[in-house]
């Protein structure tokens, strides 16, 4: 039997409940390689002040990433009307964007921060071989410029080789060029659209939701983390 999963989430400044949806939209949109400058840019960046570790997912300046990034606003485009398509309307105009880097990824969820949104993510670095990978639905996305998807934040995730199920920091060592640069959006999950294309329903413990004064993640109605390697969960009291 699949595992029960339940975000307990801000709304407002009360904790309100909800299921985590299983869907994972993935799609690929006509985006432009960035500038060899930028690119350059976002290189020393990665190595010199971020110092990427291999599973880091860390913000990079978006400010000026668009002063030096004449496509950006095409970038932006592809995305909104690729949501459109899937009756989403406007809402990528309403959500906050951010410029994230990553050196593969750990399985983690974001649903002790986030669990009020869902992400949209837009990838801009070539093909170097990596998948996101969703350990409890099985979702396997290729990572390629232009590849576009939208997920639960509660769902655990990674960045692994292609075809891989487990995170290895070895896979992710100096020697390798695995760097993937990505633009994300936060969608509201108690947008009616989004709710509706992930499968999400609220309310679903509301007795629970009422005595929490934080975020948090529930598996079978136990608090539980994820495991960095393998993606899959363990509960605790």
């Amino acid at each position: 039997m699949r595992d029960l999963l339940t975000s307990y989430f801000f709304s407002g400044d009360a904790i309100r409940s909800r299921s985590v949806g299983d869907a994972v939209l993935s799609g690929m949109v006509d985006v432009p390689e960035p500038p060899a400058r930028l690119t350059a840019d976002w290189e020393r960046e990665i190595s010199g002040r971020l110092a990427l570790e291999p599973g880091d997912v860390e913000a990079m300046p978006l400010a000026r990433a668009r002063a030096r990034w004449p496509d950006y606003a095409r970038c932006v485009q592809a995305v909104a009307d690729w949501t459109r398509t899937l009756g989403l309307a406007d809402v990528l105009a309403s959500s906050d964007v951010a410029l994230m880097a990553c050196r593969g990824a750990r399985y983690h969820h974001d649903g002790a921060q986030y669990g009020g949104a869902a992400f949209c993510n837009l990838f801009v670095s070539e093909d170097k071989g990596l998948d996101v990978h969703f350990a409890s639905t099985g979702h396997r996305i290729p990572l390629a410029r232009g590849t576009v998807l939208i997920f639960d934040t509660c769902q655990p995730h990674a960045v692994v080789p292609r075809g891989g199920s487990t995170f290895d920091a070895a896979d992710f060592g100096p020697e390798n060029d695995c760097s993937q640069l990505f633009l994300t959006w936060e969608l509201s999950i108690e947008d009616a659209h989004v709710a509706r294309a992930l499968g999400v329903a609220f309310d679903v413990d509301p007795s629970s939701a009422s005595q929490l004064d934080e975020e948090q993640v529930r598996v079978n109605g136990k608090r539980a983390t994820v495991c960095f390697a393998s993606g899959q969960w363990s509960t605790f009291d």
